[in-house]
């Protein structure tokens, strides 16, 4: 399935009528924000377990 750029410009005119320009903008940030706290996550995951323990007691700003 190809979605050329007239589709793509539907697809978003559509999305900015229904959410409005402000509330998706808002979305984009938490989207963001959500990713960056998985990812931390993940890194946390691979680190050994001592060390996430001085994490948890000496947490960074």
């Amino acid at each position: 399935m190809h979605l050329g750029p007239t589709e793509l410009l539907i697809i978003l005119v559509i999305i900015v009528v229904l959410f409005g320009a402000g509330r998706i903008g808002r979305l984009g940030r938490e989207l963001g924000t959500a990713v960056r706290e998985f990812r931390r996550g993940v890194s946390e995951g691979d680190k050994p377990a001592e060390e996430q323990n001085r994490d948890l007691a000496n947490p960074k700003a």
